[in-house]
């Protein structure tokens, strides 16, 4: 990650996609992770795949996929700002 992360810092692209580069981190290194593509979000469009609770709490729009019988996949929107309305409550 931090040759990714050197790389777009010098030359930065549009866009990066991300597959589950945070599953073998501890939370300490997923928050720093997190903190990085926070920062670079200015620059650059991260779209990253995770399945870590961390990493979620910083995208600014989250999808998933899910499957309710074999073979059938389904994408699910959650708005975040819905989510967390209802968590603090």
């Amino acid at each position: 990650m931090a040759l990714v992360f050197s790389i777009f810092d010098l030359n930065p692209a549009p866009f990066c996609l991300l597959d589950e580069v945070d599953a073998p981190l501890d939370e300490a290194n997923v928050r720093r992770f997190s903190a990085m593509v926070e920062e670079m979000s200015a620059n650059v469009q991260f779209l990253y795949i995770s399945h870590n609770k961390v990493t979620m709490e910083i995208a600014g729009q989250l999808a998933g996929v899910t499957m309710k019988e074999p073979g059938v996949s389904r994408m699910v929107a959650v708005d975040i700002q819905e989510a967390v309305a209802m968590a603090e409550s």
